[in-house]
Formats: C-alpha cells, sequence, structure tokens
C-alpha cells in the first residue's frame, strides 16, 4: 500500500509502459473492477515523477457537466483545458466512464490524429461494446487496450495484507492459511472492495447492492432490455449451467424468449465482463465437438448470488470449476483456454497453450487419486500434453503423470 491508501495492482505497471506513446491507452473492464483506483494509482506516480499537477486533468464522464463538453467535441476539450493551464508541455486527460461519450470512437480518433502531441488520452469504460466493434476500423493503430479483471489470488493476498510468497508456501502452517483464504476468495468474487471489507454481513451485503446496481439495472440499460423479470431469469439459469455447455434451443425454452434474444443476453453479458464462453479445442473435426461453447462467470461471488439468490458459504463442484477458469484466464489470457469434449462425450475441463506448450487441467475439489478416464483418454491423443489436477483438498501429491496441484500453485507448473 503506497502512501495514499492504494493498493498495487499487476496490470498498473504494463498500462504505465504506455503512457509516453502518442497512442491513446483504453481500459476496459466491469464497474467496481478497480479502473477508477487504476486511473488515480498512475496520475500519483506522474506527480510522483515530478509531471506539473497543472498538466493532469481527470474527468469523470458520469458529470454531466464534463459530458456535455466531451460531447461537443475535440476543441471543446481543447478549450476547456487551455482555458485552466498556462503549462506548455504535454498533457494528460484521464477520462473515466467514456462509454457514456456520444461518439467516443470519433472523439478518440480525432484528438489522436491531431493533438497527440498535445494531448496524452487514456479512458477507462465499463461497456465498451460500440467501441470495441470499431477498434478493428477506425481506432487501429491509434489506441491500445487493457482489460481489467477482478483480482487475481495473489493479489488478492495484497489487498488481505497477507505477505505470502506462493512460489514458496510449502509449509502445513501456510497450506491451512491459503486454503482458508482460497476458500473466502472464490466465495465472494474478485472486486477489490470485497477483499477490504472485514466483516462476513458487510461483504454480502456490498454484493449484493453491487450485483442489484450493476448486473440486474445498469446492464438492463445498456442492453435496453424491457422485459426485466425474463431478463433475471435468464441470469439465474445461466449461473446455475456455469461450467456446462451453451444450449441456445434450451434457455430460448426454459425463459420463454426468441432464440434471437438469447444470443443478444450472451453477447451483452459478455461484453459487459459478467460471463465469458470457452470455446472447444478440436484437430479431429470428425470426433471432437466443435460447436457449443461452455458458459463461465468472471467473478466467483456474482456467480454465487445469482446461482442462489443469497452468497452461500460452501464451494461446490462448479464454483471451483468457474474460479479456476478464472485463475487461468488472468494468468495466461482468457483466449489461450479452451475445454476439450468428443462426440462420445470425453471432456477435459482446461485445455491451456502457453508458448509451445499444452495443458490438459481438471479441476477437482477433492482429488484422491482416482483415475481420470477422460485426462488419459485426451493424453492418448495428445501425448505432449502435460496432465495437471488443480485441487483444493490434495490427498496425493502426485499421480505417475500427473501433476496434482493447489490452485496457488499454478504458476509454478504452468509457465509463460
Amino acid at each position: 500500500m503506497d502512501k495514499n491508501g492504494f493498493i498495487d495492482r499487476k496490470i498498473i505497471s504494463k498500462i504505465k509502459a504506455f503512457l509516453n506513446y502518442k497512442e491513446a491507452i483504453l481500459i476496459y473492464g466491469a464497474r467496481q473492477a478497480g479502473k477508477t483506483t487504476i486511473i488515480k494509482i498512475l496520475i500519483e506516480q506522474l506527480k510522483n515523477e515530478g509531471q506539473p499537477q497543472d498538466s493532469i486533468f481527470y474527468f469523470d464522464l458520469e458529470d454531466l457537466d464534463f459530458l456535455n463538453i466531451f460531447n461537443q467535441g475535440v476543441e471543446s476539450v481543447k478549450n476547456y483545458v487551455s482555458a485552466r493551464t498556462g503549462y506548455k508541455g504535454r498533457i494528460y486527460l484521464f477520462v473515466d466512464e467514456i462509454q457514456y461519450l456520444e461518439n467516443a470512437s470519433n472523439f478518440i480518433k480525432l484528438l489522436v490524429d491531431n493533438y497527440s502531441e498535445k494531448f496524452k488520452l487514456v479512458a477507462s469504460g465499463s461497456s465498451v461494446i460500440g467501441i470495441k466493434s470499431k477498434i478493428r476500423q477506425s481506432l487501429v493503430g491509434r489506441v491500445v487496450t487493457f482489460e481489467v479483471f477482478g483480482l487475481d489470488f495473489e493479489e488478492f493476498l495484497w489487498f488481505k495484507n497477507k505477505k505470502i510468497n506462493l512460489k514458496e508456501a510449502n509449509d502445513l502452517k501456510s497450506e491451512k492459511e491459503l486454503k482458508e483464504l482460497f476458500i473466502e476468495f472464490a466465495i465472494y468474487g474478485f472486486y477489490p472492495r470485497i477483499a477490504q471489507i472485514l466483516k462476513i454481513d458487510e461483504k454480502k451485503y456490498y454484493l449484493k447492492e453491487l450485483i442489484q446496481a450493476y448486473v440486474k439495472k445498469d446492464i438492463k440499460d445498456i442492453g435496453r432490455i424491457r422485459n426485466i423479470i425474463k431478463f433475471n431469469n435468464f441470469l439465474r439459469i445461466l449461473a446455475d449451467q456455469a461450467g456446462s455447455l451453451v444450449n441456445i434451443d434450451s434457455l430460448s425454452l426454459d425463459v420463454g424468449i426468441a432464440r434471437e434474444t438469447v444470443y443478444d443476453y450472451l453477447m451483452l453479458l459478455e461484453n459487459t465482463y459478467i460471463i465469458a464462453l470457452l470455446k472447444p479445442y478440436f484437430k479431429n473435426l470428425k470426433s471432437e465437438l466443435i460447436k457449443m461453447p461452455k458458459i463461465y462467470f468472471l467473478d466467483n461471488g456474482v456467480l454465487n448470488y445469482l446461482k442462489y439468490n443469497d452468497i452461500v458459504e460452501k464451494i461446490s463442484g462448479d464454483i471451483f470449476e468457474n474460479i479456476i477458469f478464472s485463475e487461468l484466464g488472468k494468468s495466461f489470457g482468457y483466449e489461450s483456454i479452451k475445454f476439450w469434449r468428443t462426440q462420445a462425450k470425453n471432456e477435459v475441463d482446461f485445455i491451456v497453450e502457453v508458448g509451445n506448450k499444452l495443458y490438459a487441467i481438471e479441476a477437482k475439489r477433492s482429488y484422491a487419486g482416482e483415475n481420470l478416464r477422460d485426462l488419459n483418454n485426451y493424453s492418448s491423443k495428445y501425448p505432449e500434453a502435460e496432465k495437471i489436477v488443480i485441487t483444493l483438498n490434495k490427498k496425493i501429491s502426485s499421480k505417475k503423470d500427473i501433476n496434482v496441484i493447489y490452485p496457488w500453485e499454478i504458476g509454478n507448473y504452468i509457465k509463460k
């Protein structure tokens, strides 16, 4: 924690490396994932490194006065800033909630093309569906993008002020403490504020309020959803199916909505960082299932609440599988993760490709060394894959050619 009370995030150093480039920096992520805090940390670091106060401007576009200035265009912002500083060097514009801007992509394009020597833009957005769709077009070469997800487990320890080196935590005392902390992490999720709240009742209250405000209301407004009841039922059904194949026809029938609406809802939830759709891994088109993705939630606390309409303080198999998906995604990139399933219904939870290495991973809440037929079937087809079982209750340290590890040991066994 620095002198301003901010706790570091791993992504900050990656963003900071681009502060002196001409391209705009665009930070995506769910509400409350820590984007505003990241911006404030970057501002404080610039000041600590000698950047003058009057060369740094912060705008929150939830403020209607600021939003009006930005909606009038780049010249309006330029005039506003010029009237408030005589600084002759490069000025940093930090803009929160840029999704409220009427034509954000056009604003970014004009600013970078015409004023990149004078202004450096760092913007964040909770819902960037419109901007993301245009990055491949008008914003190519004009933006550097970063996605902010919830805390990973190591960052969670930082927020809990736990000084535990995960690479060296192999004694029984550390193992017991880490297991307790990981259970808390799995139950209440990855939001930074949740990690800092000490009382269980207050954690539950904050999480419920967050879901009511941002999942059931804010996302509804972004997607212009008319039938709130059906949308909320859709969310509950998705939570019940976490870790399962997405069946469009079944969802359409169960919720009572058209198939096209199911696709729209899924796209909306994926683009607002509530869910992720995991693609299948295949090489043999005839025998390996290649169409339907699996669904996971990007926050375990959100999944827990939607699944039970409460915060249930236990880790079910699907809750555990979901958090392993999340930890793998935050460590190695969600695009590097797939699952394997054949027409004969052999299935492996996660296939991770990192560099030139292939990993076949099973998430088991408890594992006592039983035979894993599907993992062995995958290995027979892809013998180059390293087999890993990730478990919270490890009753065997290894099993022939299978590494059995705790969730916090992922980085020791899977190398970037």
